[in-house]
C-alpha cells in the first residue's frame, strides 16, 4: 500500500551558484539515508518519504543559466516510489530580466533496486 505525503507550501529550495548544485526539499523532515542516481541524490526521510533532491549541473541538466537558477520563485515536485521504481517530477518558475522563465515538467525515473525504499508518493510546493 502506497502512503501519501502532502508537503504543498512546506518546501523549499536553494541554489549554490558556485558549484552548480539546485536543492528542493521538504521542511521539517526528518533525514535518514540518500539514494544516488546520476547527477541526483534523493533524501528520504525517517517515514520512508522521498523529501528532497540534490541536482548536481543543475544548469546542464536543466537547459538553463546560472542566473535563471538563481532565481527561482516558486516550485513543485512530486515524488514516487513503487515497486523499487523511483519517480521524481520538477515543476519550477524562475525571473531573469523581470521576465518569467518557465520551466515545464521534469520527469525522471530511475529503479532503486539495491535500496530498502518503501512504496509513496509525496506533494511538495513552496
Amino acid at each position: 500500500m502506497k502512503k501519501h505525503l502532502n508537503a504543498k507550501g512546506k518546501g523549499e529550495y536553494s541554489y549554490d551558484y558556485r558549484n552548480d548544485i539546485l536543492l528542493f526539499k521538504a521542511k521539517d523532515r526528518e533525514y535518514q539515508q540518500s539514494i544516488d542516481f546520476d547527477n541526483f541524490t534523493l533524501d528520504i526521510d525517517t517515514e520512508g518519504f522521498i523529501t528532497g533532491i540534490r541536482v548536481f549541473d543543475a544548469s546542464k541538466v536543466f537547459g538553463l543559466t546560472k542566473l535563471a537558477l538563481n532565481n527561482i520563485k516558486n516550485f513543485e515536485f512530486n515524488t514516487s516510489a513503487e515497486n523499487k521504481v523511483i519517480t521524481v517530477q520538477l515543476k519550477f518558475m524562475s525571473v531573469l530580466r523581470n521576465k518569467p522563465v518557465i520551466k515545464g515538467s521534469e520527469n525522471f525515473v530511475r529503479e532503486a533496486l539495491r535500496s530498502n525504499i518503501e512504496d509513496s508518493q509525496l506533494t511538495c510546493s513552496a
